[in-house]
């Protein structure tokens, strides 16, 4: 496995935990507080989980986009990670409104904030790989 990849996992890690708190924590943190009704009782003893999911997805990202690399830079990030974000957040946040009486505006948060996490996520791990630089030709 190439420097580069080990490099984007801890990259996309470390981004991926601080944006956990800035969005989970702080932004919708109010809103799920609100909420405690619905929580396991011992919720707090289980969140390294979360931490544990983060390392293993930060890790699987990285290797995802390291596979269909282009080298097209940040908008190729953006890209990648429009669609994984969508394809996570969407069961993550509209997944958990079927299952549990959340309020639907707090599902929509949810959603739109796991997409935009993902979308910083894939601009970080593409400017760890930068972009290729192309081959000029060669007149003859």
């Amino acid at each position: 496995m190439s420097k580069k990849l080990w490099l984007g996992f801890i990259a996309v890690f470390v981004t991926a935990e601080i944006l956990n708190y800035v969005i989970m924590d702080l932004i919708l943190g109010p809103s799920f507080g609100s909420l405690k009704s619905l929580w396991r009782e011992d919720m707090m003893s289980k969140m390294w989980i979360y931490h544990v999911i983060t390392l293993v997805g930060a890790f699987f990202f990285t290797y995802i986009f390291s596979k269909g690399y282009e080298g097209k830079g940040i908008m190729e990030g953006v890209r990648y990670g429009l669609y994984i974000g969508i394809w996570m957040s969407i069961g993550a946040a509209y997944g958990t409104y079927a299952m549990i009486a959340i309020p639907y505006y707090l599902t929509l948060e949810w959603f739109l904030l796991g997409v935009l996490d993902y979308i910083i996520m894939g601009i970080v791990v593409a400017l760890v790989y930068g972009t290729k630089k192309k081959v000029a030709e060669v007149k003859s």
